[in-house]
């Protein structure tokens, strides 16, 4: 089932951000965009460099009002271990979630109960809590931040530009369009 304009699931977790451990909840990601970054474990291979690209692009991100979480089944207390001894989580300044009973994972649907792992999957949430990308990778196919990003300023001028919407590849700046009949087999 399609998580697309589903609202996000009530929550609460532990986090670890700027070096101390916080709770982060649903209520806590109301009135600005946010980007959720599910992932299978800490202390693995793909993980550490889709979280490291995005960290690359957080500042961007914030520029534009976007909070990042990145989520796995791991404790908070994992994520600090691996933000220490990691050189590439070691850059990362958005709060990483600990979700080690799965409710997060289960309540985006990303949960691989068989496993106690979250898949590789990414959600960009709006101000009111409603899902407007999803995006569900397999496990050996990593992200890409800069493509994300793309979305985000998509999804945003959407939102603010009613009846207008971004083709394929929209850049910010390209031309948007407006649906009409007069479109129809025109494109």
């Amino acid at each position: 089932m399609s998580q697309i304009n589903k609202v996000i699931p009530e929550f609460s977790a532990q986090a670890f951000h700027n070096n101390e451990f916080k709770t982060v909840t649903s209520e806590d990601t109301k009135g600005r965009w946010s980007i959720f970054l599910f992932y299978p474990a800490d202390f693995t291979f793909v993980c550490p460099t889709e979280l490291e690209d995005m960290a690359k692009y957080y500042d961007q991100l914030q520029g534009l009002g976007v909070e990042v979480y990145s989520v796995s089944t791991d404790t908070h207390f994992a994520h600090k271990a691996w933000h220490e001894t990691s050189d590439a989580i070691g850059k990362i300044r958005y709060p990483m979630i600990g979700d080690p009973t799965g409710v997060i994972s289960r309540g985006f649907d990303v949960m691989i109960e068989e496993d106690g792992l979250a898949m590789r999957g990414t959600f960009l949430v709006n101000p009111e809590g409603v899902i407007k990308v999803a995006e569900l990778h397999d496990g050996g196919i990593g992200r890409s931040a800069k493509d994300m990003l793309r979305k985000v300023k998509a999804a945003q001028y959407v939102a603010t530009h009613d009846g207008e919407v971004c083709p394929a590849a929209w850049e910010e700046g390209e031309k948007t369009l407006t649906p009409s009949l007069d479109l129809v087999g025109k494109i």
